[in-house]
């Protein structure tokens, strides 16, 4: 099992975290991965394009010219596709790209995502985001004393409105709930911030800061 540094919402270290091997320290399945996120930016297509048909376009009751005599090839009808203003062949119709994928196979896209994040010392944790009110100039001062760079994806707990206030208006900065974690947000971020209490498994420290521990055993001896 290994650890990284947690950090306070001043961005100081404030001691150790563990990460679960099984969520982030996996081989990451490069194919499970392709995947699902192939079927995740398929269903995100809203498949609402139409075009007529040779049976919906109006007009066409009448044949346009006799059958024999003319010179002509025989026709029926003038939305045949091939007369102007006629129908479309095999024209497209609203549809869903929506694809079937078990749920086996998304978790471990999801723990392939954050082991490859995680190899890559891509992932950052605090103790808590410490926002009392909305402050997109306080995350800006968290994210900077971080150190992180290009795109963020920070996830937020469930009903943390202040938090997303305060990091919504960041153009390089994407937030989610922990329950929204999904393997293409986390794959096309280039760091990962989570909080102690929204990081998969890690709600308990793995060590605490020096000054933590002395304090602690001043109480175990008291």
């Amino acid at each position: 099992m290994s650890s990284i540094t947690l950090h306070d919402s001043s961005g100081k270290s404030s001691g150790s975290i563990d990460l679960l091997d099984d969520m982030f320290g996996i081989e990451p399945n490069v194919a499970v991965m392709h995947q699902v996120v192939t079927a995740q930016l398929a269903a995100r297509r809203s498949g609402t394009q139409s075009t007529k048909t040779r049976r919906d376009v109006a007009g066409g009751g009448a044949k346009p010219f006799r059958q024999k005599g003319t010179g002509n090839a025989r026709q029926g009808s003038i939305t045949a596709p091939h007369f102007r203003g006629g129908g479309v062949a095999f024209a497209p119709k609203p549809r869903s790209y929506e694809q079937k994928t078990p749920k086996k196979m998304k978790k471990l896209a999801l723990r392939s995502a954050l082991s490859d994040r995680a190899s890559e010392d891509k992932i950052v944790v605090v103790e808590d985001f410490g926002f009392d009110t909305p402050s997109t100039k306080g995350a800006i001062a968290l994210l900077e004393s971080l150190g992180t760079e290009g795109r963020v994806l920070v996830v937020i707990a469930d009903g943390d409105e202040i938090t997303w206030k305060s990091f919504r208006n960041l153009q390089q900065v994407h937030v989610i709930t922990a329950s929204e974690l999904n393997p293409y947000d986390v794959l096309v971020a280039d760091i990962l911030l989570f909080s102690r209490d929204t990081l998969p498994g890690g709600e308990s420290p793995a060590a605490e800061s020096p000054a933590t521990g002395e304090a602690d055993k001043t109480e175990a001896e008291a």
